[in-house]
């Protein structure tokens, strides 16, 4: 189980650091002691029983794993809830998942404050970032880490080092491989968000998947900057670095230039990436100041690498971008690029154990290489189903020569030798006269302009067409001028004619959700909004 992992690397390397929090350590040994005492608590004060969901909602921080692992070790259910959620997505999360109690960040209380009402919580910790900032540092540290500890008037709330404080000593481990673990939440392209019943297994084969197939270690030293509510950061920055023993550098919010810093003073070796916060990184104008040369591994997905980035990374570290395919509900890889044989803008192949079929989404047909049709996966990770949704199983799975298959609900394409290519959600295509426009498609394609920093392209309402294609541009800083009509001149020259963005918008910025994916449905809504 995943309580053992941790319990396993404990015993054999007490004394390394399994944390590093802006130059404070934490040992195997004390990650381990500090979440048996706090499962302790949450038995004894808060009554949790196995089975019983507890949601952890917070930035990334020493806390936020052992808090995880203070449930698991006591048998609960980890709901991990997006710091960046407001009080009513909040409140869906505890209400629909049943959470008898919350860790919290005391900047997010004002948020989980107004999300207990109505739910079955009966007490929330209170995470006081500042209990974790022990030496001092030079890093800029954002000023919510270091604000007072409070506690809200609330009955129900209590202070971390309280409940550490009361050393209570938690009842014997009986967890299984097949007890759930986890229950991560889906954006959801549509409707509400669904929690997925994810056991010790499921997330124990999906994180051995990640590691074993890119070859991280004990050895290694982890950046964990990507948000540990999203499965990427869950399984990459804490699940799989407490298995192997491996140190993780925590970052609670992206700073290119303190990230870059910690890369130099750790020589951190592996960063399981959002790409965006990579585009980020390699955009800084002042990143020659900074020694990143350790960096021997960068992985993730949810957007392709832009060409010129990916250049830029080979340049500087000597390595490829490797980019996988996963979903909230295959607790991250489903399939991965080899590192052998990375292929840039392709989701790579199947990881161990795990099937792949590119399916006609109507007929379940199977489809030639080169054809375009719904991605279906089943393997060992995969969700046992939705959380309360026999509804949503019901259109999820499908049992095709007596093996059950997941419907991811996205489009993809396998060439000759089993690499996928993402093509979109099935629900985002653009229809441009009749023709069919995967915007993810279009997107990749606009990354290979050297001035293009970020790109999303949706669908703009046009009279002779039904519908044309806009694209939403972020230039790289030293771009220089680049028109409309100069780039979508560049543009003929890469795609067919129907996918050329006739619409071009140059902003600063793009909307990004808490895991660095571009809220591309914001935009669209924006866009429909407006005419």
């Amino acid at each position: 189980t995943l309580w053992e992992n941790l319990a396993n690397t404990a015993a054999r390397v007490p004394d390394k650091t399994s944390m590093v929090f802006y130059g404070t350590e934490i040992t195997f040994a004390e990650a381990h002691d500090t979440a048996e005492r706090i499962a302790g608590w949450l038995e004894a004060e808060a009554g949790v029983r196995p089975g019983d969901r507890v949601a952890v909602y917070s930035q990334n921080c020493p806390q936020y794993v052992m808090a995880c692992y203070a449930i698991l070790r006591a048998g609960g259910v980890v709901v991990p809830v997006n710091p960046m959620n407001l009080a009513e997505e909040v409140r869906h999360m505890l209400a629909d998942s049943g959470a008898v109690a919350i860790f919290c960040a005391q900047d997010l209380a004002a948020h989980m404050l107004g999300a207990l009402d109505g739910t079955p919580v009966r007490k929330a910790v209170m995470i006081h970032y500042a209990d974790y900032l022990r030496e001092a540092t030079d890093l800029a540290i954002p000023s919510f880490l270091t604000d007072e500890a409070t506690v809200p008037a609330d009955p129900r709330c209590v202070l971390w080092a309280d409940t550490l404080a009361a050393s209570h000593e938690p009842s014997a481990y009986a967890q299984t491989t097949d007890d759930l673990a986890f229950l991560p939440y889906t954006s959801g392209s549509t409707g509400r968000s669904k929690g997925c019943r994810h056991t010790n297994g499921t997330t124990i084969h999906a994180l051995r998947a990640m590691y074993e197939w890119f070859g991280v270690t004990g050895d290694d030293v982890v950046l964990a900057v990507a948000p540990m509510f999203h499965v990427v950061g869950l399984q990459g920055c804490m699940n799989a670095p407490l298995k192997y023993g491996a140190t993780i550098v925590i970052v609670p919010r992206w700073d290119r230039d303190v990230v870059s810093q910690l890369i130099e003073r750790y020589r951190i070796t592996a960063w399981p990436a959002v790409p965006t916060m990579a585009i980020d990184l390699l955009a800084n104008p002042d990143l020659g100041k900074y020694d990143i040369s350790s960096i021997r591994l960068m992985f993730g997905g949810g957007i392709a690498m832009p060409e010129a980035v990916a250049a830029k990374l080979k340049a500087l570290c000597g390595i490829s971008f490797l980019e996988g395919y996963g979903l909230t509900e295959t607790m991250a890889p489903g399939t991965a690029n080899p590192v052998q044989k990375p292929l840039a803008q392709c989701g790579g192949v199947p990881v161990f154990n795990t099937d792949m079929k590119i399916v006609d989404p109507n007929t379940l047909a199977d489809l030639p290489a080169g054809e375009v049709g719904e991605i279906l996966l089943s393997g060992p990770q995969i969700l046992l189903g939705y959380w309360n949704r026999p509804d949503a199983d019901a259109g999820s799975f499908v049992q095709l020569d007596g093996q059950r298959f997941f419907r991811t609900g996205d489009l993809g394409r396998v060439d000759d030798e089993g690499y996928v290519f993402i093509v979109d959600r099935i629900k985002r295509m653009i229809n441009a006269s009749g023709f069919k426009v995967w915007p993810t498609e279009v997107e990749a394609m606009l990354y290979k302009h050297p001035a293009v920093e970020e790109a999303c392209v949706i669908a703009s309402k046009d009279p002779k067409r039904g519908e044309t294609v806009k694209a939403i541009v972020v230039l790289r800083h030293d771009a220089g001028e680049v028109s409309e009509e100069d780039f979508i001149a560049w543009a003929r020259g890469q795609m067919a004619a129907y996918k050329v963005p006739r619409l071009v918008q140059f902003v600063d910025k793009l909307p990004k959700s808490g895991s660095g994916k571009v809220l591309w449905r914001q935009l669209q809504e924006e866009e429909n909004a407006g005419r």
